[in-house]
């Protein structure tokens, strides 16, 4: 019986995001950091956050969701204030559009932070952290989505699982380390996958619509995501709305238009980051802290690094080439073909 997976190398990966972005009517210079990003996404090994995201992204392009034509307009507030409307369009061509004003503010004045507002799903955060802390920045992310935690003593959804990110710069152009993690114990696509799959989940991923924590992930969509550490995880996440739909002018959770059905309701997230020179405020002693940092924890048997096995599998998935499914690769292959 033959295999339902594919293997593609990194260049033919990269060939297939970009094509089916474009095929679905996405302007091609809005494609390739958001081609970059994508890929970079299934080398790191987070399966089921890449490829399988992205043809929800072609469908939401082809049913006018989202505008993949979107020019997005960055607006400076300050000197080292500058805010983004992504215009209905994806998060990364105006992410990137806005980073082009926030490193050289960040780098000549210390620090500088960037809004973005009427945006979409910002997929991986790391990748847009650890972007800033390959240029020698020291960076926090945050990115607000429709609601799937509850309040700690509550049941119904307020909040999305909000992710934060905070990457540090290490020598020669590279990631020290980066920390890119949910509000909620899991993502909520490893429950949803788990549902299509007709799998059940660990006790402690999810919780039913009466809060009680469940096995059944169908249960758990139906719920409530279970928050990271209880109510610490849902601090995390009221952090991340504020930032996103306070901070930001975007839309809080319950305001958003689904990530993935195509209610014609465009999503409305903010993103927000904040970017820091290390010289400015060091007094040089940034490189060594951090270096003697990454000693303490590398040093002992089994511990390492934030980001360490993103980093790992980059190596080893360059080589060994990415598996998709077949049936998801020929629909993909449709988008770029135009159908």
């Amino acid at each position: 019986m033959p295999s339902s997976n594919l293997k593609l190398s990194p260049k033919a990966a990269r060939r297939l995001i970009f094509a089916a972005l474009t095929g679905a009517g996405t302007r091609p210079a809005n494609a390739e950091y958001f081609t970059d990003a994508i890929l970079d996404t299934e080398l790191s090994g987070l399966e089921g956050h890449g490829f399988y995201w992205l043809q929800y992204y072609c469908e939401h392009v082809r049913s006018g969701k989202v505008d993949g034509k979107a020019v997005p307009k960055v607006t400076r507030q300050s000197p080292v204030a500058f805010r983004v409307d992504a215009r209905r369009g994806f998060a990364h061509p105006a992410i990137e559009k806005g980073f082009g004003k926030l490193v050289p503010a960040a780098r000549k004045y210390g620090i500088a932070a960037l809004a973005v507002h009427n945006s979409y799903n910002a997929a991986t955060l790391g990748y847009h952290t650890g972007t800033l802390a390959r240029q020698g920045l020291l960076a926090f992310g945050f990115t607000n989505a429709m609601p799937a935690i509850a309040p700690v003593g509550g049941r119904k959804p307020v909040i999305g699982t909000n992710p934060i990110s905070f990457a540090v710069p290490g020598p020669k152009e590279k990631i020290a380390f980066l920390i890119d993690q949910s509000a909620s114990a899991v993502t909520w696509t490893a429950v949803k996958r788990a549902s299509e799959e007709g799998r059940k989940i660990p006790l402690g991923w999810a919780l039913d619509a009466a809060g009680k924590p469940t096995t059944d992930p169908s249960l758990g969509l139906a719920g409530s995501m279970a928050p990271a550490g209880g109510y610490k995880g849902f601090g995390i996440g009221l952090i991340v709305e504020v930032m996103c739909a306070a901070l930001a002018g975007a839309r809080r959770g319950p305001e958003m238009g689904s990530f993935m059905a195509n209610d014609g309701k465009p999503i409305g997230c903010g993103q927000f980051f904040i970017a820091m020179n290390p010289e400015t405020f060091s007094g040089g002693q940034f490189a060594r802290q951090i270096a003697a940092l990454a000693r303490t924890i590398t040093a002992q048997p089994g511990a390492r690094l934030p980001n360490a096995k993103r980093a790992e599998n980059q190596k080893r998935l360059a080589k060994q080439g990415l598996s998709i499914d077949r049936a998801l690769h020929d629909r993909l292959q449709g988008f770029a073909a135009g159908r």
